[in-house]
């Protein structure tokens, strides 16, 4: 019964739609703090704003994409040795 227990059969799915759902949203958070700055700060700001949220995006993506494609460790049976 545990065999049918120890693996979810959608993680892999679900890893990859947070990830890209966490990456959309950091994404037009980025496009709205662009476009909030246009007339208060200069140019070379607004990029590196946009530039530390994005980042943010990726790492985080790559990290729920990572942590859900990863396998659980099974130990290996013990084999006769003849």
């Amino acid at each position: 019964m545990t065999l049918f227990l120890d693996v979810s059969p959608v993680g892999g799915g679900v890893g990859v739609f947070m990830a890209v759902a966490f990456f959309l949203v950091l994404l037009a958070a980025a496009f709205i703090a662009f476009k909030m700055l246009k007339k208060s700060v200069k140019m070379a700001v607004r990029v590196v704003i946009v530039v530390v949220i994005l980042a943010i995006a990726v790492t985080g993506s790559l990290s729920f994409y990572m942590l859900a494609k990863s396998k659980p460790t099974r130990p290996t049976p013990a084999r006769n040795s003849r």
